[in-house]
Protein backbone atom coordinates (compact mmCIF):
# COMPACT_ATOMS: atom_id res chain seq x y z
CA UNK A 1 0.00 0.00 0.00
CA UNK A 2 2.80 2.17 0.86
CA UNK A 3 4.85 1.43 -2.47
CA UNK A 4 1.49 2.21 -4.71
CA UNK A 5 1.08 5.87 -2.59
CA UNK A 6 4.66 6.51 -3.19
CA UNK A 7 4.56 5.70 -7.45
CA UNK A 8 1.71 7.58 -6.85
CA UNK A 9 3.28 10.99 -5.49
CA UNK A 10 1.22 10.70 -2.54
CA UNK A 11 1.97 13.16 0.19
CA UNK A 12 0.44 11.13 2.69
CA UNK A 13 2.54 8.51 2.02
CA UNK A 14 5.83 10.61 3.11
CA UNK A 15 6.53 10.71 7.06
CA UNK A 16 5.93 14.15 8.37
CA UNK A 17 8.55 16.36 9.72
CA UNK A 18 9.17 15.53 13.32
CA UNK A 19 7.97 17.33 15.74
CA UNK A 20 9.72 19.64 18.09
CA UNK A 21 9.77 18.72 21.67
CA UNK A 22 8.44 20.85 24.20
CA UNK A 23 12.10 21.70 25.41
CA UNK A 24 13.60 22.37 22.50
CA UNK A 25 10.65 24.69 22.14
CA UNK A 26 11.32 26.26 25.50
CA UNK A 27 14.99 26.48 25.07
CA UNK A 28 14.19 28.84 22.00
CA UNK A 29 11.81 31.35 23.53
CA UNK A 30 14.19 31.15 26.24
CA UNK A 31 17.03 32.17 24.61
CA UNK A 32 14.99 34.94 22.69
CA UNK A 33 13.65 36.67 25.71
CA UNK A 34 17.20 36.81 27.16
CA UNK A 35 18.42 38.08 23.82
CA UNK A 36 15.60 40.62 23.82
CA UNK A 37 16.22 41.76 27.46
CA UNK A 38 19.74 42.03 26.74
CA UNK A 39 19.06 44.27 23.75
CA UNK A 40 17.14 46.31 25.76
CA UNK A 41 19.61 46.86 28.49
CA UNK A 42 21.92 48.11 25.74
CA UNK A 43 19.74 50.67 24.15
CA UNK A 44 18.95 52.13 27.75
CA UNK A 45 21.61 51.31 29.11
CA UNK A 46 21.99 55.31 30.56
CA UNK A 47 18.57 55.14 32.24
CA UNK A 48 18.70 52.07 33.31
CA UNK A 49 22.72 51.90 35.24
CA UNK A 50 22.24 52.99 38.59
CA UNK A 51 25.78 55.19 38.49
CA UNK A 52 28.40 56.55 35.77
CA UNK A 53 29.97 53.57 34.64
CA UNK A 54 33.17 55.44 34.71
CA UNK A 55 32.82 57.38 38.09
CA UNK A 56 36.01 56.59 40.25
CA UNK A 57 35.98 56.09 43.74
CA UNK A 58 39.11 54.86 45.58
CA UNK A 59 37.15 54.77 49.32
CA UNK A 60 34.98 52.20 47.61
CA UNK A 61 37.76 49.64 45.69
CA UNK A 62 37.02 46.35 45.39
CA UNK A 63 34.03 45.87 48.06
CA UNK A 64 31.88 42.54 47.56
CA UNK A 65 28.12 42.10 46.12
CA UNK A 66 25.51 43.73 48.59
CA UNK A 67 27.67 46.76 49.93
CA UNK A 68 25.62 49.35 50.83
CA UNK A 69 26.79 52.90 52.89
CA UNK A 70 25.38 55.96 53.24
CA UNK A 71 27.52 57.38 49.48
CA UNK A 72 26.95 54.00 47.64
CA UNK A 73 24.97 50.80 47.10
CA UNK A 74 27.19 48.33 45.35
CA UNK A 75 24.57 45.60 43.85
CA UNK A 76 27.09 43.54 42.45
CA UNK A 77 30.05 45.47 43.83
CA UNK A 78 32.80 47.51 42.89
CA UNK A 79 36.11 47.19 40.88
CA UNK A 80 39.41 47.66 41.61
CA UNK A 81 39.19 51.96 41.36
CA UNK A 82 35.79 51.77 42.88
CA UNK A 83 33.55 51.69 39.70
CA UNK A 84 29.98 50.02 39.93
CA UNK A 85 30.80 46.95 38.51
CA UNK A 86 26.63 46.31 37.55
CA UNK A 87 27.08 49.81 35.80
CA UNK A 88 29.97 48.74 33.86
CA UNK A 89 28.42 45.02 33.09
CA UNK A 90 24.81 47.36 31.51
CA UNK A 91 27.27 49.59 29.09
CA UNK A 92 29.75 46.87 28.80
CA UNK A 93 26.55 44.94 27.21
CA UNK A 94 26.26 47.89 24.46
CA UNK A 95 29.67 47.83 23.30
CA UNK A 96 29.41 44.33 22.88
CA UNK A 97 26.43 44.08 21.20
CA UNK A 98 27.15 46.70 18.94
CA UNK A 99 30.37 45.92 17.44
CA UNK A 100 28.32 41.98 17.17
CA UNK A 101 25.75 43.68 14.96
CA UNK A 102 27.93 45.83 12.91
CA UNK A 103 30.66 43.32 12.33
CA UNK A 104 28.30 40.69 11.43
CA UNK A 105 26.02 42.99 9.27
CA UNK A 106 29.18 44.29 7.19
CA UNK A 107 30.97 40.50 6.72
CA UNK A 108 27.72 39.47 5.97
CA UNK A 109 26.75 42.10 3.20
CA UNK A 110 30.52 41.84 1.84
CA UNK A 111 30.45 37.98 2.18
CA UNK A 112 26.94 37.21 0.27
CA UNK A 113 27.86 39.66 -2.26
CA UNK A 114 30.82 38.28 -3.43
CA UNK A 115 29.98 34.64 -3.26
CA UNK A 116 26.62 35.37 -5.06
CA UNK A 117 28.75 37.07 -7.94
CA UNK A 118 31.25 33.75 -7.65
CA UNK A 119 28.59 31.55 -8.10
CA UNK A 120 26.13 33.55 -10.55
CA UNK A 121 28.95 34.59 -13.32
CA UNK A 122 31.74 32.13 -12.64
CA UNK A 123 34.88 32.22 -14.77
CA UNK A 124 37.79 34.79 -13.48
CA UNK A 125 35.02 36.11 -10.83
CA UNK A 126 34.94 32.69 -9.62
CA UNK A 127 38.60 31.56 -9.80
CA UNK A 128 39.38 35.26 -7.78
CA UNK A 129 36.85 34.94 -5.42
CA UNK A 130 37.44 31.34 -3.93
CA UNK A 131 41.19 31.71 -3.80
CA UNK A 132 40.80 34.80 -1.75
CA UNK A 133 38.28 32.85 0.66
CA UNK A 134 40.52 30.33 0.67
CA UNK A 135 43.79 32.15 1.58
CA UNK A 136 41.87 33.98 4.60
CA UNK A 137 40.25 30.92 5.55
CA UNK A 138 44.11 29.18 5.74
CA UNK A 139 44.68 31.73 8.50
CA UNK A 140 43.23 31.48 12.18
CA UNK A 141 41.00 33.92 12.35
CA UNK A 142 42.08 35.32 15.62
CA UNK A 143 45.64 35.56 14.46
CA UNK A 144 44.40 37.20 11.69
CA UNK A 145 42.14 39.67 14.06
CA UNK A 146 45.74 40.69 15.97
CA UNK A 147 47.78 40.92 12.81
CA UNK A 148 45.18 43.25 11.52
CA UNK A 149 44.59 45.25 15.13
CA UNK A 150 48.44 45.34 15.11
CA UNK A 151 48.36 47.42 12.13
CA UNK A 152 45.23 49.50 12.05
CA UNK A 153 45.66 50.03 15.32
CA UNK A 154 42.56 49.20 18.56
CA UNK A 155 39.25 51.41 18.79
CA UNK A 156 35.89 50.73 18.54
CA UNK A 157 35.69 51.05 14.83
CA UNK A 158 39.10 49.20 14.16
CA UNK A 159 37.51 46.96 16.03
CA UNK A 160 34.16 46.24 13.75
CA UNK A 161 36.48 46.56 10.84
CA UNK A 162 39.15 43.72 11.51
CA UNK A 163 36.14 41.15 12.52
CA UNK A 164 33.88 42.04 9.22
CA UNK A 165 37.42 41.41 7.56
CA UNK A 166 38.54 38.35 8.99
CA UNK A 167 34.90 36.57 9.19
CA UNK A 168 33.68 37.95 5.76
CA UNK A 169 34.88 34.28 3.83
CA UNK A 170 32.35 32.07 5.69
CA UNK A 171 29.56 33.64 4.08
CA UNK A 172 31.45 33.79 1.25
CA UNK A 173 31.80 30.33 0.87
CA UNK A 174 27.90 29.58 1.98
CA UNK A 175 26.28 31.81 -0.47
CA UNK A 176 28.73 30.49 -3.40
CA UNK A 177 27.38 27.06 -2.97
CA UNK A 178 24.05 27.82 -2.16
CA UNK A 179 23.55 30.28 -5.91
CA UNK A 180 25.27 27.07 -7.92
CA UNK A 181 22.05 25.25 -7.52
CA UNK A 182 19.69 27.94 -7.64
CA UNK A 183 21.76 29.73 -10.57
CA UNK A 184 20.64 26.63 -12.60
CA UNK A 185 16.61 26.48 -11.56
CA UNK A 186 14.72 27.20 -14.77
CA UNK A 187 13.30 30.34 -13.71
CA UNK A 188 16.72 32.10 -13.37
CA UNK A 189 17.41 31.01 -16.29
CA UNK A 190 14.09 32.04 -17.97
CA UNK A 191 14.57 35.65 -16.23
CA UNK A 192 18.29 35.74 -17.95
CA UNK A 193 16.81 34.67 -21.44
CA UNK A 194 14.26 37.55 -21.31
CA UNK A 195 17.11 40.08 -20.75
CA UNK A 196 16.74 40.40 -17.20
CA UNK A 197 19.87 41.85 -15.64
CA UNK A 198 22.72 40.16 -13.35
CA UNK A 199 22.00 42.81 -10.12
CA UNK A 200 18.17 42.34 -10.87
CA UNK A 201 18.50 38.23 -11.37
CA UNK A 202 20.92 38.41 -8.43
CA UNK A 203 18.54 40.44 -6.20
CA UNK A 204 14.94 39.09 -6.95
CA UNK A 205 15.74 35.55 -7.75
CA UNK A 206 18.81 34.28 -6.42
CA UNK A 207 18.80 36.03 -2.51
CA UNK A 208 15.40 35.26 -1.76
CA UNK A 209 16.30 31.75 -1.82
CA UNK A 210 19.82 31.83 0.13
CA UNK A 211 18.42 34.49 2.93
CA UNK A 212 17.96 30.97 5.28
CA UNK A 213 20.53 29.65 4.93
CA UNK A 214 23.09 33.04 5.30
CA UNK A 215 20.95 33.42 8.39
CA UNK A 216 21.93 30.68 9.87
CA UNK A 217 25.11 31.52 9.68
CA UNK A 218 24.74 35.20 10.74
CA UNK A 219 23.04 34.09 13.72
CA UNK A 220 26.08 31.76 14.41
CA UNK A 221 28.59 34.30 13.73
CA UNK A 222 27.05 36.81 16.21
CA UNK A 223 28.23 34.55 19.09
CA UNK A 224 31.35 34.23 17.68
CA UNK A 225 31.78 37.92 16.82
CA UNK A 226 30.75 38.30 20.57
CA UNK A 227 33.82 36.85 21.90
CA UNK A 228 36.42 37.75 19.38
CA UNK A 229 35.38 41.57 20.72
CA UNK A 230 35.78 40.30 24.31
CA UNK A 231 39.07 38.23 23.17
CA UNK A 232 40.45 41.42 21.61
CA UNK A 233 39.32 43.47 24.54
CA UNK A 234 41.11 41.06 26.57
CA UNK A 235 44.75 41.42 25.25
CA UNK A 236 44.17 44.91 25.13
CA UNK A 237 43.81 45.53 21.64
CA UNK A 238 39.71 45.95 21.58
CA UNK A 239 38.12 48.98 22.89
CA UNK A 240 40.20 50.59 24.64
CA UNK A 241 39.55 52.45 28.96
CA UNK A 242 38.02 53.99 30.01
CA UNK A 243 34.69 52.32 28.04
CA UNK A 244 33.56 49.66 29.72
CA UNK A 245 33.83 45.78 27.85
CA UNK A 246 32.53 42.45 29.19
CA UNK A 247 36.79 41.19 27.99
CA UNK A 248 38.34 44.33 29.62
CA UNK A 249 36.67 43.42 32.76
CA UNK A 250 37.58 40.01 32.47
CA UNK A 251 41.33 41.15 32.13
CA UNK A 252 41.59 43.63 34.86
CA UNK A 253 39.68 41.18 37.36
CA UNK A 254 42.34 38.27 36.29
CA UNK A 255 44.65 40.06 38.25
CA UNK A 256 41.64 39.77 41.83
CA UNK A 257 40.27 36.13 41.86
CA UNK A 258 41.90 35.12 45.21
CA UNK A 259 40.62 38.77 46.72
CA UNK A 260 37.96 40.37 44.16
CA UNK A 261 36.61 37.18 42.32
CA UNK A 262 32.92 39.14 41.40
CA UNK A 263 35.37 42.12 39.16
CA UNK A 264 35.90 38.63 36.67
CA UNK A 265 32.90 36.23 37.37
CA UNK A 266 29.94 38.49 36.64
CA UNK A 267 31.12 39.50 33.05
CA UNK A 268 32.28 36.18 32.64
CA UNK A 269 28.68 34.50 33.37
CA UNK A 270 27.25 37.52 30.57
CA UNK A 271 29.10 36.38 28.29
CA UNK A 272 28.70 32.82 28.90
CA UNK A 273 24.60 33.25 28.71
CA UNK A 274 24.81 35.65 25.66
CA UNK A 275 26.41 33.47 23.73
CA UNK A 276 25.00 30.15 24.96
CA UNK A 277 21.68 32.00 23.92
CA UNK A 278 22.67 33.14 20.33
CA UNK A 279 23.89 29.41 19.73
CA UNK A 280 20.56 27.84 21.07
CA UNK A 281 18.68 30.45 18.53
CA UNK A 282 21.31 29.47 15.37
CA UNK A 283 20.47 25.82 16.12
CA UNK A 284 16.93 26.49 16.41
CA UNK A 285 16.89 27.85 13.01
CA UNK A 286 18.79 25.77 11.22
CA UNK A 287 16.49 23.51 12.03
CA UNK A 288 13.73 25.09 10.50
CA UNK A 289 15.92 25.95 7.08
CA UNK A 290 17.58 22.61 7.43
CA UNK A 291 15.30 20.38 4.08
CA UNK A 292 16.84 17.70 5.49
CA UNK A 293 14.84 17.98 8.58
CA UNK A 294 11.55 17.80 6.15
Amino acid sequence: MTERADERGDISAHPPQAARSPRQTGAALGSLALIVFAILVAVFAPFIAPYDPNAQNLLGRMRPPGTVSRSFHYLLGSDELGRDLLSRLIFGARVSLFVAFASVILSGVIGVLLGMLAGYLRGWVEVVVMRLVDVFLSIPAVLLAIITVAVLGPGLINVIVVLALTRWPRYARIAYGQTLGVANMPYVRLAAFMGASAPRILLRHILPNIIGAVTVVATLEFGLMVLFEAGLSFLGMGVQPPTSSWGAMLSSGRNYLATAWWIATFPGICLFLLVLAVNLIGDDLRDRFDPRSQ
